[in-house]
């Protein structure tokens, strides 16, 4: 029986645990893949600790994981003849709250070949930071000679945001911890420290204005936000709902097969990247951890 991790109770990363699931069977137009990496996001703590819990009645216990990389064991009746997948096939993509498992069963229309040069820790972090970046860009309208801000750039969807915004043609700032400077100069954004009087601090540096606005940590970023950026609906949060609701600005984010397809394309390309700190799955609990800290570069992931 696969092992996949789960949580029978909210709570700290301890509550986390190992599970034996029954092997799934793949249906119409599925895949059964044999997972190699899936990758940990913030919502997945959100999630364990009950942040969401007043939105429905919960049963446990429950699983996590919305992105995984790993090689297609068997394929179910009526896959389309579109597919590209077939049984041995690497691949990645997205899921639903189950990709912290040995194997899982997703439709095979979700999913992207993953190229020979990517690592399979590299492979299971790109469908959520990359297409969210991708998406929210898009919705955001980026051009060329846009000045873009992006909140938290470091992290996982940020490092994906700078890079892509770049190749746009965009010139970015990103916030960050000083000890993230380098980094962020190293995928061409200009850094800028994050808290009290960040507002000043962009305005000196960029004098001409601030064009769109990515938030990926709500709060005093929407504010700053709001200050330099004269459209609100060139602002964009991926975590905000409060700043959609009161101040007119778009939520973006979500998932886009052209979008997966796309930085896929350009990571095997080496014209992304996308720093990976690996955990084993039986070290999940040490994984939320990491993420919990928020000053993750790039993305944590879990092997398998």
């Amino acid at each position: 029986m696969p092992t996949a991790i789960g949580f029978s109770h909210f709570g700290a990363p301890e509550v986390l645990h190992p599970l034996q699931i029954e092997t799934p069977r793949p249906g119409p137009g599925q895949a059964l893949v044999r997972v190699r990496a899936a990758g940990v996001n913030p919502v997945d703590c959100k999630i364990r600790r009950g942040d969401f819990a007043d939105a429905g009645p919960q049963r446990f216990p429950r699983r996590l994981g919305n992105e995984f990389a790993g090689t297609v064991l068997a394929l179910g009746p009526d896959t389309p003849t579109e597919s590209a997948v077939a049984v041995g096939t690497d691949v990645l993509g997205s899921t639903s709250a189950q990709g912290y498992t040995e194997s899982l069963v997703v439709d095979t229309t979700g999913l992207a070949v993953k190229p020979p040069s990517l690592a399979w820790e590299t492979a299971a972090g790109l469908p959520a930071a990359g297409q969210t970046a991708r998406t929210a860009l898009s919705r955001l309208d980026v051009r060329p000679g846009d000045v873009v801000l992006v909140h938290a750039a470091a992290g996982g969807v940020g490092t994906m945001a700078v890079q892509l915004a770049g190749q746009l043609g965009a010139r970015v700032i990103g916030t960050a911890s000083e000890a993230n400077h380098d980094y962020l100069r190293g995928l061409g954004a200009t850094p800028v420290s994050y808290g009290p009087g960040l507002t000043e601090r962009v305005r000196a540096l960029a004098p001409e204005g601030v064009d769109a606005a990515l938030d990926l940590v709500g709060g005093d970023a929407v504010t700053t936000s709001l200050a330099l950026v004269r459209d609100r609906r060139r602002i964009g949060t991926t975590v905000d709902q409060h700043a959609v609701e009161e101040h007119g600005v778009q939520r973006v984010g979500g998932r886009s097969h052209a979008a997966l397809h796309e930085v896929v394309d350009l990571a095997a390309d080496g014209h992304l990247t996308l720093p990976v700190r690996a955990f084993p799955l039986g070290e999940a609990a040490s994984a939320h951890r990491a993420v919990e800290t928020g000053h993750v570069r790039g993305k944590v992931v879990l092997t398998v």
